[in-house]
């Protein structure tokens, strides 16, 4: 009777080695047939014609950004996966381990410099007014003075206007927040980057409202990484080396903006 018990301890010990080993092989197969590299983007979709979601209900992410980044993460052999986060939320989430890169017309300056990597800047843009076509008492950035003026938070644009003497910031969550409050008499002006405003007007056809010339700031956008991973850094800079060579970007610029980018 012991010799069958231990028999049998024998077998099932052998089946449920089987077993584990059969799992383990299986699980080591998955991970081979699905090694899919995956880039994954943080991004605020609300800053068109950058990154946002049309009106139709798709829940596909378009604009410059979601282009480029795409085509960057193709370049690299990546498929990307974009996830929408609020502005003031993408270095977090980025520190956090939730995406590893933020495609987000982020510009570049010191104070982000000494949080995250920075690709080489894929884009220049610069800081401009929109105010209702009616007003001709403010003409520039130094008429603003005392002004109720729209923001979206956590951006260049809200910094620069906290700096202007007797102004009441308004900073809301998306560029189209501040549009809205300009249409609603809310606000005076809107302070937004110059692609940003020009394509909000030419998309609406909106003749209420008007851009004016005066343009604060230089800016330059770059894709950014988490703080010392130079190694993605000089693969997304590589990518988009090669894109701008084999005119690819060209085409994505040329798209979105409806011109080729200056030389």
């Amino acid at each position: 009777m012991s010799k069958k018990l231990l028999t049998l301890c024998a077998l099932c010990m052998f089946a449920v080695s089987a077993l584990f080993a059969g799992c383990g092989q299986s699980g080591s197969d998955k991970a081979a047939s699905s090694d899919e590299k995956v880039l994954r983007v943080g991004t605020n979709a609300d800053f068109a014609p950058f990154e946002f979601q049309d009106e139709n209900g798709s829940t596909e992410y378009q604009g410059f950004d979601m282009d480029l980044i795409r085509a960057v993460a193709k370049e690299m052999g990546y498929t990307a996966e974009i996830q929408n986060v609020n502005f003031d939320g993408l270095i977090p989430a980025m520190e956090s381990g939730n995406i590893d890169i933020i495609a987000s017309g982020m510009t570049i300056n010191d104070e982000r410099k000494g949080q995250v990597e920075f690709s080489d800047p894929y884009y220049t843009s610069g800081l401009t007014i929109v105010v209702p076509k009616d007003n001709n008492d403010i003409k520039g950035f130094a008429d603003l003075k005392g002004k109720k003026i729209a923001v979206q938070i956590g951006t260049t644009s809200m910094e620069e206007a906290q700096k202007i003497e007797g102004a009441d910031v308004k900073a809301l969550n998306s560029s189209a927040d501040t549009f809205m409050e300009l249409k609603a008499g809310n606000v005076d002006a809107v302070i937004n980057d110059l692609p940003v405003n020009d394509y909000y007007i030419a998309k609406t056809k909106d003749t209420d409202v008007k851009r004016l010339d005066d343009k604060l700031t230089s800016e330059e956008y770059g894709f950014a990484m988490k703080k010392g991973n130079t190694e993605l850094k000089e693969k997304v800079d590589a990518a988009l080396k090669t894109l701008k060579e084999n005119g690819e970007y060209d085409k994505i610029y040329e798209k979105w903006f409806g011109t080729k980018p200056a030389k």
